[in-house]
């Protein structure tokens, strides 16, 4: 399943678009500085991490894994040392995108293939995939000092995967942090104030006794609200943009805001 217009081959063609605008937030940045928002890597590091995830992805759809594919069995996983420079870094990642584009569409929406989630299928890396090179191209832009957007629908389906992952941790992993969210009949309400007809750009989350549901739908008394720009909605969600700024405004009990974003995580 892929959420709402946003088509299987969409998200091929957008593994190689984000890739694209993420080699052009590394070219020319200092590869050695730290990212803010994952603050144990360098920007180095950060594309390494894009690089190799694209590869192992690419090396299940290819071979139609049936189990996870382990990283010494993934070609060229590693990627260039240091030393061979940017450019060569620049030429791995772009490759890397390519292939795994090609062989998602050779696969084809369905496929039946290992993941990790709820969808055993090819169409889960396509969408999985985009939202990994998406949310990274954030972080390098950070980390770069260079301006950030995201397509609207894409920053939409961002919110609904991490909804839906934060769900599925919180079903199969009952010791993660995610399981502590539910209770109370508490309920957060994320709203995108320049979004198109077409787009989604309002979640209700209910925190319920087993867990927490999602509605799409407007309302003027949850316990708390976090509202703005739908880039800028998605990357204070996704803990890339401090709900402290500017950018994004909450009004109600920050408190459940803060309690959610410590929570919903995993890994």
């Amino acid at each position: 399943m892929t959420h709402r217009d946003l088509s299987y081959d969409r998200f091929c063609d957008e593994v190689t678009v984000q890739t694209g605008r993420l080699r052009e937030a590394l070219a020319g940045a200092d590869l050695q500085a730290r990212v803010p928002t994952c603050p144990e890597w360098t920007l180095r590091d950060l594309a390494v991490h894009v690089g190799g995830a694209t590869r192992w992805m690419n090396e299940i759809v290819r071979s139609r894994a049936s189990a996870e594919v382990p990283d010494e069995a993934v070609p060229h996983f590693v990627g260039p040392t240091a030393e061979e420079g940017p450019k060569a870094l620049d030429a791995w990642l772009a490759e890397g995108a390519e292939a795994a584009a090609e062989a998602l569409r050779e696969a084809g929406p369905g496929r039946k293939m290992w993941t990790w989630s709820w969808d055993q299928s090819s169409s889960f890396w396509a969408r999985r995939l985009t939202q990994e090179v998406l949310v990274h191209r954030a972080d390098a832009c950070i980390a770069a000092g260079v301006p950030f957007a995201a397509d609207a629908e894409l920053a939409s389906d961002a919110v609904d995967e991490w909804l839906e992952i934060v769900a599925y941790v919180q079903r199969v992993r009952p010791t993660d942090s995610a399981a502590e969210l539910r209770g109370g009949g508490r309920t957060l309400h994320l709203h995108a104030t320049d979004v198109a007809p077409g787009v989604r750009g309002e979640w209700l989350i209910e925190l319920t006794e087993t867990g927490f549901e999602v509605r799409e739908e407007h309302v003027g008394d949850a316990t708390v609200e976090l509202r703005g720009p739908m880039t800028e909605l998605m990357l204070a969600f996704y803990r890339r943009l401090p709900v402290t700024g500017d950018e994004v405004e909450v009004r109600g009990d920050r408190a459940l805001l803060d309690f959610w974003l410590e929570r919903a995580t995993f890994g």
